[in-house]
Parts: structure tokens; C-alpha cells; sequence
């Protein structure tokens, strides 16, 4: 579980592929002084499970439904990837709940400066996009971000400056494709209204305030 509040700016250092995936080296230029073999990390969004350590070098290998459903499908070297390590019990909650479970891939549509903030459209997926609203949260490439504006399949993204600065935002441009992950109380909220229906109720945002959420 993780808090979609990046703690550093990693950089995919090589990959290589293996049986039904890749194995990739990720270089973090603070070291995590608590990374272990096992832990868990969210890359990019994606959590995944540390393999390997090598001074400033963490493995993690990459499989299956995490290639199917994330940007590593396409991962290059030198890439810039945030980084966050599973929260503590005891930590404080500042973004919000990020499971590290990627729901499908979105793409930049427009980056705007706006003085020192910048706003950021993004293309939702047609299957995903029912699932936010304005005002909600979204965590994109592992980022607890809030939705400014959302038209159609279209969220628009306002990101203060220290955020810009300290995630791999600032490295993004238009068209390049961003892990998307729906807030998980949605997807709970979608699955008490089924109320036994064999298809899912469609969740809009009138219908979620006439529900008083």
C-alpha cells in the first residue's frame, strides 16, 4: 500500500528481458537505507518486489499482467521513473490509498504553464474513465494527484510547483503514454450499487452526488 507521494526520481539503468517479462535495474540516487530483498516498491505507479540491491541499484522484474497493463511494456533505459517505498502503519496518509495496481494506460493530450503551476490534460482509457470525477483523485505514474476538470475522457491535472519539480512530470511530454490507477473507493462504490445486477451500474457524477458522495 503507498500514498502516491513520491519520494525520489529514479532512473531505469538497463532492462533485460526474461521468460514472460523483464528484469529491470533501477538506479535511485538517495538510497533507501531500509530497502530490503522482498520489500515492495511502487515504480512508475506499479508496485512491484525488490530482488536484487547493489549500492545504489535495486532490481525488480516486471511480469505478465504488469506488462499487459502499464507503460513497462515499453520501458527504456535512462527513462525517469518515480519512486515511493510501501507506507508504515504509523505514517501519516498525505495523499491518497494507492494500491500500485495499474488500471490502464492514459496519454498526455496537452501540458500547459500556468505561472508557476502547470496544468496537464490526460486521455483516460474509454473502460476507466467512468471512474473519476472532478475534484477526485487520481494516481498517475504512482502520483496522488487531484482532478481539476474532467470532460468526457479527458482529466485535466493542476500541479504545484514542488510537485512538478520532484516527480518525472517535468520530464513528460505531450503524447507519451502515464499509468493510470482509479481511486479504490470507486471501485467499491460501483460494486455495493451492482446490487445483484449481472452488469455494472455506469457511475456518473450526477449519479454519485444524487448519492451524496
Amino acid at each position: 500500500m503507498f500514498t502516491g507521494l513520491i519520494e525520489q526520481i529514479g532512473e531505469i539503468h538497463s532492462y533485460q528481458n526474461i521468460s514472460g517479462g523483464k528484469r529491470i535495474k533501477i538506479f535511485m540516487p538517495e538510497i533507501f537505507d531500509d530497502l530490503k530483498i522482498m520489500d515492495s516498491v511502487c515504480v512508475n505507479g506499479v508496485c512491484l518486489t525488490v530482488t536484487e540491491i547493489s549500492g545504489k541499484e535495486f532490481t525488480i522484474e516486471a511480469v505478465g499482467t504488469t506488462l499487459e497493463k502499464s507503460t513497462f511494456s515499453n520501458t527504456l533505459s535512462k527513462s525517469k521513473v518515480n519512486l515511493e517505498r510501501a507506507m508504515k502503519l504509523s505514517d501519516r496518509l498525505g495523499g491518497h490509498i494507492v494500491q500500485g495496481h495499474v488500471n490502464g494506460i492514459g496519454t498526455i493530450h496537452k501540458i500547459v504553464n500556468n505561472g508557476e503551476n502547470w496544468f496537464i490534460e490526460i486521455k483516460l482509457p474509454a473502460d476507466i474513465s467512468h471512474y473519476f470525477i472532478s475534484e477526485g483523485s487520481i494516481a498517475i505514474d504512482g502520483i496522488s494527484l487531484t482532478i481539476a476538470e474532467k470532460k468526457n475522457d479527458i482529466v485535466t491535472i493542476s500541479v504545484i510547483p514542488f510537485t512538478w519539480q520532484h516527480t518525472n512530470l517535468h520530464y513528460k511530454k505531450i503524447g507519451e503514454n502515464v499509468n493510470i490507477e482509479i481511486d479504490i473507493i470507486s471501485k467499491y462504490v460501483e460494486n455495493f450499487l451492482m446490487n445483484g445486477a449481472k452488469k455494472p451500474l455506469v457511475l456518473t457524477e450526477e449519479r454519485l452526488r444524487e448519492l451524496g458522495y
